[in-house]
């Protein structure tokens, strides 16, 4: 098939680029930008800006398939930005697959819609959408999200996936950034450092979208339907990180900081950046106090039902690809 991929130049569009080129399917990129690894991988970019209607429709003719990937990410900045591509990026990428007759849109969703500050134990996609958010991102996925499944119909299949925090060996961010924070010695136990997580290897998260794919028609139970994917079971996060940051040879963080104390650290630096309209990132923020403090994992037995989902790599084997001595 002839599939367009929405920020293939980020971690997890190059890898299930790579995936879907093995597969036997031609594979465009959709950004603003060229990437020469796509192109020597043999993935061409179609250069465009999500937030442009006409750029996206042009795109997109002569695709079969879409998998919108692309993002805008991250746990600070400002509102409009996040919306502009998170919510009117998908809008015309929901338009653009009607105006070409493309059949089948794959949307890169997160856990965060249904993350409402408190413990996520094992839940289910019946888990509704978070009343409260505590940044922009999750606000604008959500809305994002709910366009998409609600575009479903007989011409447009569509499904969400939800991966939670992917990592892999060329992860520019996740890891990257615990171990260089641990170096500069910002690292600290929020909580009581016994809250579980759900972490998914980055070649699960694309077998995962590469199933949901094959799977998705009219007809399918996958269709209109969003999925939660991580791996064989949850992490205890701490425990994790320091695992990580052993395997790197670095001392494991012991310091403990009390989740209502960082809670609050991060309340008061987002009123002073916003108060003080200072550019860049707050060395805390209330989101990541209670991701790092909350447990937050869930069921996956959906989409191992739907359509067969089995995450092939073990969590001990992601780190060891991910850490290679």
């Amino acid at each position: 098939m002839k599939i367009i991929v929405t920020g293939a130049g980020g971690f997890l569009g190059r890898n299930l680029s790579a995936a879907l080129l093995s597969e036997g399917h031609r594979v465009w990129n959709f950004s603003r930008q060229n990437h020469p690894t796509l192109r020597a991988m043999g993935v061409e970019t179609i250069c465009g800006n999500l937030q442009n209607e006409a750029d996206v429709a042009s795109a997109f003719k002569g695709m079969d398939a879409v998998f919108h990937v692309a993002s805008r990410v991250g746990i600070w900045g400002d509102y409009n930005e996040y919306y502009r591509t998170n919510v009117i990026g998908t809008e015309n990428v929901i338009k653009a697959c009607r105006a070409n007759g493309i059949t089948k849109l794959i949307y890169t969703s997160t856990p965060s819609v249904v993350f409402d500050g408190g413990d996520i134990c094992g839940a289910d996609e019946t888990k509704p959408y978070a009343r409260k958010f505590y940044n922009d991102y999750s606000r604008t996925k959500t809305t994002a999200e709910q366009a998409v499944l609600q575009a479903n119909d007989e011409t447009l299949s569509t499904v969400a996936l939800r991966p939670h925090q992917v990592i892999g060996p060329d992860d520019p961010h996740l890891v990257p950034r615990l171990v260089n924070a641990a170096k500069l010695g910002r690292l600290k136990i929020v909580g009581n450092g016994r809250n579980m997580v759900d972490v998914t290897y980055i070649q699960n998260a694309v077998a995962a979208h590469i199933l949901a794919f094959e799977k998705l028609s009219p007809q399918s139970p996958v269709a209109g339907q969003a999925y939660f994917i991580g791996q064989e079971r949850p992490v205890v996060l701490w425990d994790f990180i320091n695992e990580i940051l052993r395997r790197y040879n670095m001392p494991p963080i012991t310091k403990k900081v009390p989740a209502g104390v960082a809670f609050n650290i991060g309340l008061f630096f987002e009123s002073w950046y916003r108060l003080f309209q200072i550019n860049g990132e707050p060395p805390m923020t209330r989101f990541v106090a209670l991701q790092f403090s909350r447990s937050h994992y869930f069921s996956h037995e959906k989409a191992k039902n739907d359509f067969g989902y089995d995450p092939k790599i073990s969590i001990d084997q992601a780190l060891d690809l991910i850490v290679r001595k």
